[in-house]
């Protein structure tokens, strides 16, 4: 993924994909471990592929574009 630098935090610029997916979603540069308990508390989110297949944002998502 071109500009991966730019996503996640240092620690995580160099890992595959398929390593990022199974990261923390504070990997993600803007969330911070307390964002990131309050997903799991919330949503039981706990790696960035829960956060990306989460149904409630992929709904969101979703009506997003149909809205354009």
């Amino acid at each position: 993924m071109a500009g991966i630098e730019t996503k996640v935090d240092k620690d995580y610029e160099t890992k595959s994909v398929q390593e990022l997916a199974s990261a923390p979603v504070a990997a993600l540069q803007g969330i911070s471990d307390a964002k990131a308990e309050l997903l799991q508390q919330a949503l039981g989110i706990k790696t960035i592929a829960d956060l990306g297949t989460n149904k409630y944002f992929l709904w969101a998502q979703a009506i997003a574009k149909l809205a354009e």
